[in-house]
C-alpha cells in the first residue's frame, strides 16, 4: 500500500508536463479547474468563447503554462481549429474536460426550438464534437484520461433548470457510458461526474434567495456545493489515481436522491 507522500506525488505526477483542455474555463467549475490542473504543472488550455486571458496572464507570470482560446465549442470548425491549435504546439493532448454548458429556466410551453437547440448544442453536442477530434490523438497514444460534466439533473429531474437543460445532462451520461466502452481497449479512461447545485456565477444569475433557502433545506448536507468540491473529484478524475475507473457516473450531490 502507497505511503501518503507516495499517494500525493503519483497524484501530482498525473499532471506535470501534461496537456489539458478544459472547455467553459472562463469562469465558473471549468475556470477552477483549469486553474488547479495548471498549478499541478501540466500545459492547460482554457477554451471558453470570451477567453481567459487574465487569468492566463495571472498563471504564466508565476510561472505555470496555460493558453487561452476562444471557440465556441458548439461550431466544429472552431472546434477543429483549436485542437488543431494544441496540437501544433504541444504535440499531444492528455486529459480533455468537457464542461462547457449554459442553463436556462423555463416551462416546456415557453422553450422555443432555438433555446432547445442552443443548450443542447452547448451541453452535449459540444462534447461529441471535443472528442471526435482528440480521440485520433488519444488512440495513437493509447492513452488519455476524459471527463464529461452531467449534472443531478441527468440522473433525475431539475429543481432550478428547464427540461431542455435536463435532457441534455442526460445525454453525457449515455454519451460518457458508450465512448468509455468504445476507447477502453485504448486505455482511454472515460468518466462523468453529476454535480448538484454548485455556488457558480451561473447558479447566481437563476436562483432566486428564496429558492435557495428552499433548495438548501432539501440537500441532506444542508448546504450547496462549494466550486471546490467539484473540482477536486474532477481532478481525481484526471489523475492517474483513477486508472481503472471508466464508463463511471460520480455524484457529487450533497446525499440529494
Amino acid at each position: 500500500m502507497a505511503k501518503p507522500q507516495e499517494f500525493c506525488d503519483r497524484f501530482r505526477d498525473s499532471f506535470n508536463g501534461k496537456v489539458a483542455i478544459i472547455t467553459g474555463a472562463s469562469s465558473g467549475i471549468g475556470q477552477e479547474v483549469a486553474s488547479a490542473i495548471a498549478n499541478y504543472g501540466a500545459h492547460t488550455v482554457f477554451i471558453s468563447r470570451s477567453g481567459a486571458e487574465a487569468i492566463v496572464s495571472e498563471l504564466n507570470n508565476s510561472g505555470k503554462s496555460a493558453i487561452s482560446i476562444c471557440c465556441d465549442v458548439a461550431d466544429e470548425s472552431q472546434v477543429k481549429f483549436a485542437i488543431a491549435t494544441v496540437v501544433q504546439k504541444y504535440g499531444q493532448i492528455d486529459i480533455l474536460i468537457n464542461n462547457a454548458a449554459i442553463n436556462q429556466v423555463a416551462k416546456i410551453e415557453d422553450i422555443s426550438l432555438e433555446d432547445w437547440n442552443k443548450v443542447m448544442a452547448t451541453n452535449l453536442t459540444s462534447q461529441f464534437l471535443c472528442c471526435k477530434e482528440i480521440v485520433p490523438i488519444m488512440k495513437q497514444q493509447h492513452s488519455g484520461k476524459i471527463i464529461n460534466v452531467s449534472s443531478i439533473a441527468g440522473h433525475f429531474r431539475s429543481k432550478v433548470s428547464g427540461i431542455h437543460y435536463v435532457a441534455s445532462k442526460a445525454g453525457v451520461i449515455g454519451f460518457t457510458r458508450q465512448l468509455a466502452y468504445e476507447l477502453a481497449p485504448f486505455q482511454i479512461n472515460v468518466n462523468a461526474i453529476c454535480p448538484s447545485q454548485t455556488y457558480t456565477p451561473m447558479l447566481a444569475a437563476t436562483l432566486a434567495p428564496i429558492a435557495e433557502q428552499k433548495l438548501i433545506e432539501s440537500i441532506p448536507l444542508s448546504r450547496i456545493a462549494s466550486m471546490e468540491e467539484q473540482v477536486n473529484v474532477i481532478l481525481f478524475l484526471a489523475s492517474s489515481l483513477s486508472s481503472y475507473m471508466t464508463g463511471a457516473i460520480v455524484d457529487v450531490n450533497g446525499g440529494q436522491f
